[in-house]
């Protein structure tokens, strides 16, 4: 008997068409491949994206990257290319203090220093990364009042050029202590202690204060009498400078607290404010360690001063003047000026009137200091104006 043909289920011959196409299957156009964004993290998978193209770091580029591996004279960073980037020999000593912070895993910036050298690598400097990071340590360091050593290089006429970690910085003379005041040159090449008071990364700009270190306490104790000071009050002070523009007074000033403990704040007195009266040469009036008392117009807190008067401290002499020289007033005052257009004579102590030419006869001559009896022809208290008209002393000649 002929044997029967085994005949295999449907479902087992549908498995196989599908499984076993006679024909090549072409894919829509409609539908491209996508590309992989991610960088490939093996070889296996580099070979298997042929869409991924490694980009070569050219030189002068700044680039980021991921430390892989530390040493004690190389630090590698993948940064993406066909080879780690290689910071060595003295790239590595200039960023020695910068990489000492660094370890295994960091993100970093680096700028390349050649594409690639003979040995296939690239090498890379941090240099620029460590300078960004001693500005960041300078910003600190003046938030945080810290105290830091430089080292003195030059003098020039505005203070002392000094230099820290490789940075050049600047000491202006008006932030030294006593102690250097007048011997700057004797800091060149001497270490200092100094604090930081500005940093401007973008204008290079790094501003250092000594005596923000040698006279702190003194320093503390003048922000407090900063804040105790009144405006409006009187307090007692002593010349501590005479310029031709007015009078530097160091006022001492009681400070809030259980102790009686008093601080010192440096102010001006600008000349005019020294007097009602006109001051020509603040060096006849007054000179430097006189004791005075001056009164407080305002403070600058900004620069820890004060702006004094002494005027202040007496009245207006131009107040209720109209009532104490009514025109028609006689009065002898001495001559204090003669201009083009006539003749000032002081009445009182800040208060000079006018003698206009037109009221002047041809024969009559003054000379500061002269006396002189004069008639008040009017008054002006808000723009302190007096005029004048010289009282007749003599027979004028032709006179019958």
């Amino acid at each position: 008997m002929a044997k029967k043909k085994a005949v295999q289920p449907e479902t087992e011959v549908n498995s196989q068409v599908e499984t076993t196409p006679t024909e090549e299957v072409q894919e829509p156009q409609s539908a491209p491949k996508a590309t992989s964004t991610t960088a490939p993290k093996t070889m296996a998978e580099l070979l298997g994206n042929p869409d991924f193209v490694i980009r070569t770091p050219k030189k002068g580029e700044t680039v980021s990257g991921k430390i892989t591996e530390k040493t004690r004279k190389m630090l590698m960073i993948d940064i993406g290319g066909k080879t780690e980037g290689l910071v060595v020999d003295k790239e590595f000593d200039a960023a020695r203090d910068y990489i000492d912070q660094l370890n295994v895993g960091d993100q970093v910036e680096a700028y390349v220093l050649s594409s690639e050298n003979e040995r296939g690598q690239i090498l890379l400097s941090l240099k620029k990364a460590a300078m960004d990071t001693k500005w960041d340590e300078f910003t600190k360091a003046m938030e945080d009042g810290e105290i830091v050593e430089v080292k003195g290089l030059e003098v020039n006429k505005g203070g002392l050029i000094v230099v820290i970690d490789g940075i050049r910085g600047f000491i202006p003379t008006s932030q030294f202590g006593k102690e250097y005041v007048g011997n700057l040159q004797k800091m060149k090449n001497r270490k200092l202690q100094v604090k930081v008071i500005e940093v401007d990364k973008e204008k290079n700009r790094l501003i250092f204060s000594e005596k923000h270190v040698s006279e702190a306490a003194e320093m503390a104790q003048r922000a407090q009498a900063l804040t105790s000071v009144k405006v409006g009050e009187t307090y007692e002070g002593v010349v501590s400078g005479v310029m031709p523009f007015g009078l530097f007074v160091t006022v001492s000033v009681p400070l809030s607290g259980e102790k009686e403990e008093v601080g010192h704040i440096e102010g001006l007195v600008h000349i005019s404010e020294m007097s009602w009266e006109k001051v020509n040469d603040p060096h006849e009036l007054y000179k430097v360690g006189q004791h005075i008392k001056v009164k407080v117009l305002g403070v600058e807190e900004a620069a820890g001063k004060l702006n004094l008067s002494l005027k202040q401290l007496a009245a207006d002499p131009w107040i209720d003047i109209e009532n104490r020289y009514p025109v028609g007033t006689t009065v002898t005052g001495t001559v204090s000026r003669i201009v083009q257009f006539g003749v000032f004579v002081k009445v009182e102590p800040g208060v000079d009137g006018l003698i206009h030419t037109s009221k002047l006869s041809p024969d009559q001559q003054f000379q500061p200091g002269d006396q002189v009896t004069v008639v008040v022809e009017s008054v002006e208290p808000a723009q302190r104006r007096m005029s004048l008209s010289a009282v007749l002393t003599e027979v004028p000649m032709g006179y019958k």
